[in-house]
Formats: C-alpha cells, sequence, structure tokens
C-alpha cells in the first residue's frame, strides 16, 4: 500500500512539473534591451550528476560562447558587474537522478576569454551579494541525494545590479528537451529572436 502510495504521489509531482513547462513566454522588458554585460550561472539549487559530473558546468561554457559569437551581449565571470544573470540548468535524464549538492560550483575564478575552441577563464571577479554560491565554512560537498523532475534543460534571465537577483521575478526563461544541447544550444538562439522582437516592437512605438 504504501509502495503504490509513493509512486502515486511521484507520479503526480512529475506530472506537475510537466504542466509548469514553458518555452519563451511574455515581453521582454526594457533593462534587458539596455544591457551590456551578462553573467551565466549555474542553477545554485542543482546538484553535482554522478552519472554525468561536468554536465552543468558545459552547458554554462556552451552558452557563454554562443552569447559572445552573437556579439549583443558581454559575458563576464562574476554577477557583480552584470546587467543580466542567465541561470542554467541541465534536466534530469532519468525520473530520478542520484545527484551530489555542492553551492561552491559558481565560485569560478576568472574572465572571459575567447579561444579558437570556445572560451577560456582566468583572473578572479567576486560574486553579487546576496547570490547564493559563495564560499562558507560547511558549504562543500555533501553525500548523494536525489533529484526528483526537473527532466527539461532551462535557461532563465533574471536582472542583475540588484539585491538578491535570483528572488525577483524573472525577465524571460526558456525550458525544453535539448534546450542546452552542446554546440547548437537552442536557448540563446531562441533569446536572440526574442530580443530582436522586442527590438523591433520598441522601434515601431518608442
Amino acid at each position: 500500500m504504501g509502495r503504490r502510495a509513493s509512486t502515486l504521489f511521484l507520479m503526480c509531482l512529475v506530472a506537475s512539473v510537466g504542466f509548469a513547462k514553458d518555452k519563451n513566454k511574455g515581453v521582454l522588458p526594457v533593462y534587458v534591451l539596455q544591457a551590456h554585460t551578462v553573467a551565466v550561472i549555474i542553477d545554485p539549487s542543482a546538484g553535482i550528476s554522478v552519472e554525468d559530473p561536468r554536465e552543468n558546468e558545459v552547458a554554462q561554457k556552451d552558452v557563454e560562447t554562443a552569447l559572445l559569437q552573437w556579439g549583443r551581449f558581454e559575458p563576464v565571470v562574476g554577477t557583480r558587474l552584470a546587467d543580466l544573470i542567465i541561470v542554467v540548468r541541465r534536466g534530469n535524464r532519468h525520473l530520478i537522478d542520484e545527484t551530489i549538492p555542492d553551492a561552491r560550483q559558481n565560485n569560478r575564478p576568472g574572465a572571459i576569454n575567447t579561444t579558437d575552441n570556445g572560451i577560456s577563464v582566468g583572473g578572479q571577479r567576486p560574486q553579487q551579494p546576496g547570490l547564493p554560491g559563495d564560499s562558507a565554512p560547511g558549504s562543500g560537498q555533501r553525500g548523494p541525494q536525489s533529484e526528483i523532475g526537473a527532466t527539461d534543460d532551462s535557461f532563465v534571465v533574471y536582472r542583475g545590479n540588484v539585491d538578491h537577483p535570483l528572488d525577483t521575478p524573472s525577465a524571460w526563461r526558456y525550458v525544453s528537451a535539448d534546450g542546452l544541447l552542446p554546440h547548437s544550444v537552442p536557448a540563446v538562439t531562441a533569446f536572440k529572436k526574442a530580443v530582436a522582437d522586442a527590438e523591433k516592437a520598441a522601434a515601431k512605438h518608442p
């Protein structure tokens, strides 16, 4: 009986996650069009996959590379100087994934530089105050945990230069299977289109 109840609860949870999925809804706020710099970070609530530990890190670098190729925004490491913050997360490849929590995964040293193969990172810039991920005593890795649902990739844009930016409403989001597919990165392509559409609309109604 307990097992059947647990299975029913899990199915309901997954269904609710499915209904919550969207792609690119809403009109972009003006501050997105006025932005110049962008920081790409891994969702602070995402654990490190036991099966593919670097999947979110790879997605982060793929998004940064796509943004550099676009040229509309300048990617920066560290959110303090970022006009926009893009939060990325690869979806679970299974109904339940084993992950290891690590709040330090966004504490990258560096400034972003272009290379023949994409980007490289060097130097050091601090995190924006109020953003999860700062190193703190006891904030290291803990034991494995199970993550349920969140099967789709997510790409969410927030306003920078504010306190606790991830606690504010998002400016734009793209949630889709393979939205962070390496090399092509469909989420960035969709964001480019959203920005272009917003700029055309702004030009018609200055």
